[in-house]
C-alpha cells in the first residue's frame, strides 16, 4: 500500500539537484490521482495532462480568456478552410538535443493519427496528411472544414515528441518520455511521484524559475490538504468544497476557485463486451430510470457543498453551445420506477458502480447508492485506483463508471470521442447513426448558431439513449502556499509552470 505523505523531508532533499538548477527552488505538487502513460498519444488522464504541463510543449495553448496563442509554434494561419500552416520558432531542442523542426511535426501527428491504442485519433481524425514546406514550416491538409481542429491542437494532440526517442523506445515511450518542454523526465514512482528536472534548452526558459517540480500522488484529499498545511506539498490540485474553509483560515495557504470546462457523470456500458449485456445496459428505459432517481442538486449539496452546478449537459453554461432548452431532470422517484415497470426489467435492477479510490468519490457513489435505491436499484459500489479504471474501461470490464471529464474549449472536445461510434475514448460502446452525423456535420460548420442547433439536437438525443448520465459541472480549486506566486488560472485546470515562483 502507497503510504501518504506527511513529512515535509519526503518532498525535497532525495533526489540529488542538478548543478543547473541548483539554486532554483523545487516545487511540490500534490495529485488527485495517479497519472496513466506519460505518452501524450496514448494519456487519458487529467493528472497526466498536469504532468504534461511541465514535459511536453504544444505547437498551441490557451491563455486565460481561452483564446488560442502560439506555443512551440512562432505562428499559424488558416490558409484556407482546410489547410492549416503553423511556422515554428527557430532553435528549439527536445529534452534529447535533437532539433524541433517540421518533420519532428510531422511524425507526431501522424503518430497521433495512427499508433496503435491512440486518444488522440478521434481529436484529429479528419486529417488527411501534413506536409514540410521548410525544416520550419509545416502544412496541416485536412479532409473537410473542422472547426474544433485548432483547439485539439491546445492539448495532448498538439504535443510534439522527439522521434528518435519515440521510434527506440517504442512501446516503452511512456516509461521514460521525450518531449520539448520546460522540464524533462527523471524518474517515476508509481501511484507515488513522478520527478522532472529543469531543461537548460527550453525555448523559453527565461519564464521558468524553479529547478525541479515533483508530482506527489496523494489520492486521500484530507490527506493532501494535511500535506499543504505542512508545507509538505506547495500546491495540491482539486481541494474538496468541504475543504475551502480550512484552506481560508490558514493564514500561510491561498486558494485559487474557478469555473472548468468538463463534467463528472456516470458512463454506461452500453456496448462493449459482456459486460454490457445487463438490463441497464441493454434498456434506455433502465437508464432513463436511473437518471429520474437521482437528485443532482442534492448531491452536489451534500457532497460538495453546493459550490459545484448541476447538469446533464457535457459543457457549461456559458458556453456557446449549450442547449438551455435540455435543463437537468428533477428527481421523480414514481416514474422512475413507472419506466423500470415498462422495460421488464427484474426487480431489484443491480448496477455495478467503478467509483475511484478519492473519499469524495466513493461518498458520491454512496449517495447514488442511497437515491437509488428508492425507484428499485441495488447499486453496489466498488472503489478502484484511477489508472486501473481506465484499463478496465479500455477492456469493457465495466457496468457503470463514475467518472468525469475535464473538459476542452470547444464543445467537440467533450463530446465527439465519447460519443462517436468508435472513437477511442467510447468506452461505453454507444453508437447512433443520427449522433454520430451530428457530431461530423457540427465539425464541419464554422458558424456558431449552426453548431449550436446540432449540439442541442444531440442533447435531446442524449436524454434519451444515456450511454453517460452527467451529474455536475464543477469548479477547480486550487490550494497553495502564500510562497507561491504567478499561477493563473484557466478554465482547464492545467497548472502550468511558466511563470510560477516559489519564495524562500
Amino acid at each position: 500500500m502507497r503510504r501518504p505523505i506527511l513529512a515535509a523531508a519526503l518532498m525535497a532533499g532525495v533526489f540529488a539537484t542538478p548543478l543547473a538548477a541548483q539554486d532554483l527552488p523545487t516545487l511540490r505538487i500534490g495529485l488527485a490521482d495517479d497519472a496513466d502513460a506519460l505518452d501524450p498519444t496514448l494519456g487519458r488522464s487529467f493528472v497526466g495532462r498536469i504532468v504534461f504541463g511541465g514535459l511536453c510543449d504544444k505547437l498551441v495553448d490557451l491563455d486565460a480568456r481561452l483564446n488560442v496563442v502560439p506555443q512551440l509554434a512562432q505562428g499559424y494561419e488558416w490558409a484556407d478552410s482546410k489547410t492549416l500552416v503553423f511556422k515554428l520558432r527557430p532553435g528549439m531542442k527536445f529534452h534529447d538535443g535533437t532539433e524541433v523542426d517540421a518533420a519532428a511535426v510531422k511524425y507526431s501527428m501522424e503518430r497521433h493519427l495512427n499508433m496503435q491504442g491512440s486518444a488522440r485519433r478521434g481529436e484529429i481524425s479528419t486529417l488527411d496528411r501534413v506536409e514540410i514546406v521548410d525544416p520550419l514550416t509545416v502544412r496541416m491538409v485536412l479532409k473537410t472544414p473542422t472547426a474544433p481542429f485548432l483547439a485539439a491542437l491546445t492539448d495532448r494532440a498538439g504535443m510534439i515528441v522527439s522521434s528518435k526517442a519515440a521510434e527506440a523506445a517504442g512501446k516503452d515511450f511512456s516509461l521514460k518520455p521525450v518531449c520539448a518542454g520546460p522540464f524533462k523526465f527523471v524518474e517515476r514512482v508509481a501511484q507515488d511521484h513522478i520527478t522532472l528536472d529543469r531543461f537548460d534548452g527550453y525555448w523559453n526558459k527565461d519564464a521558468i524559475k524553479l529547478g525541479r517540480i515533483i508530482y506527489r500522488t496523494v489520492v486521500d484529499p484530507s490527506v493532501r490538504l494535511a500535506n499543504l498545511q505542512a508545507g509538505a506539498l506547495d500546491i495540491a490540485e482539486r481541494i474538496t468544497p468541504t475543504d475551502v474553509d480550512a484552506v481560508k483560515k490558514n493564514p500561510k495557504l491561498k486558494l485559487a476557485v474557478y469555473d472548468g470546462l468538463g463534467y463528472q457523470g456516470i458512463t454506461f456500458n452500453v456496448g462493449h463486451g459482456e459486460r454490457a449485456k445487463t438490463p441497464l445496459g441493454q434498456s434506455a428505459l433502465v437508464r432513463q430510470a436511473f437518471n429520474l432517481a437521482i437528485d443532482r442538486a442534492a448531491l452536489v449539496q451534500v457532497v460538495y457543498a453546493g459550490m459545484y452546478t448541476p447538469s446533464a449537459q457535457a459543457i457549461p453554461e456559458a458556453s456557446p453551445f449549450y442547449a438551455s432548452d435540455v435543463p437537468a431532470p428533477a428527481r421523480d422517484v414514481a416514474k422512475a420506477k413507472a419506466l423500470l415497470a415498462q422495460s421488464g426489467a427484474k426487480l431489484p435492477v443491480v448496477v455495478d458502480l467503478t467509483v475511484t479510490n478519492s473519499a469524495d468519490q466513493v461518498q458520491t457513489g454512496e449517495v447514488l447508492q442511497s437515491m437509488a435505491a428508492e425507484a428499485g436499484f441495488d447499486v453496489k459500489v466498488r472503489a478502484m485506483e484511477f489508472a486501473a479504471s481506465l484499463d478496465a474501461d479500455d477492456r469493457g470490464d465495466f457496468a457503470a463508471h463514475l467518472i468525469g471529464w475535464s473538459g476542452r474549449a470547444d464543445a467537440d472536445g467533450n463530446l465527439f470521442n465519447f460519443l462517436h461510434t468508435g472513437a477511442p475514448l467510447n468506452v461505453a460502446g454507444y453508437s447512433s447513426k443520427e449522433v454520430d452525423a451530428w457530431l461530423d456535420e457540427a465539425r464541419a460548420v464554422t458558424d456558431v448558431k449552426a453548431r449550436q442547433a446540432l449540439y442541442g439536437k444531440i442533447a435531446v438525443a442524449h436524454m434519451t439513449d444515456v450511454p453517460l448520465m452527467y451529474l455536475y459541472i464543477n469548479k477547480w480549486i486550487t490550494g497553495m502556499s502564500t510562497r507561491v506566486d504567478g499561477y493563473i488560472p484557466i478554465a482547464d485546470g492545467m497548472i502550468r509552470p511558466q511563470g510560477i515562483t516559489l519564495a524562500k
